[in-house]
């Protein structure tokens, strides 16, 4: 029978950084690091068998870099769950980053409280950035008088541009989640979108948010 603590992988080519990472990691309750790798390819042999509910993903490694790894492991686990931790903070590797399948994008300068509460919140449908990179992804949108979505849909589009989960959403917009799940829908209908990713890649290309 499978336990109920969150399975964690880390791919990051630094070993210092890499061990920090899974001791910070498995000490907290209700985790556990089930792999660690210095390379996508190194990786590619065994996640599979390790079974990784979430991942920890550096961009710079030996190889395969972190960004062109992030497909390639999606399709190796389609179900997974993937935190890029770098040092870089362009727009350009943020979208494309979030355009690959990553479901939060946090920066190595993130506390380690925060790290195992970006874990958790991964788990539970958020998409966790660090508090920097939220603010480039709100910046970089210039809102479109043309866009499709109604006010309520831009503002929960604008809720998820920032990592943050249905839950969280309904709370601070005063909805009941299932109401949130009903703009998010609309919102993939109107944009022609199938996902979270495509959805903020679209928005942001037409300027809709």
């Amino acid at each position: 029978m499978r336990d109920l603590d969150i399975r964690v992988c880390l791919i990051e080519d630094d070993e210092t950084i890499r061990n920090s990472y899974a001791y910070l990691i498995a000490q907290a309750p209700g985790f556990k690091v089930v792999g660690t790798y210095n390379s996508f390819e190194s990786a590619a042999k065994k996640i599979v068998a390790d079974g990784p509910d979430v991942l920890l993903l550096d961009v710079e490694l030996p190889g395969t870099n972190g960004i062109d790894a992030l497909p390639k492991l999606k399709k190796l686990i389609p179900d997974l769950q993937i935190l890029i931790l770098t040092v870089y903070e362009t727009d350009t590797l943020i979208f494309r980053a979030l355009g690959n399948g990553a479901a939060g994008y946090l920066t190595k300068n993130t506390s380690p409280e925060k790290i195992i509460s970006a874990i958790q919140d991964v788990m539970e449908g958020g998409g966790p950035m660090s508090a920097h990179i939220a603010r480039m992804v709100i910046n970089s949108f210039q809102r479109s008088e043309e866009s499709p979505l109604s006010r309520r849909e831009t503002e929960v589009l604008e809720q998820i541009a920032t990592g943050k989960s249905r839950k969280r959403i309904a709370n601070e917009l005063f909805i009941d989640i299932e109401t949130v799940k009903s703009h998010i829908k609309n919102i993939y209908i109107k944009l022609d979108v199938h996902s979270k990713a495509d959805a903020i890649k679209t928005a942001k290309e037409n300027k809709f948010i």
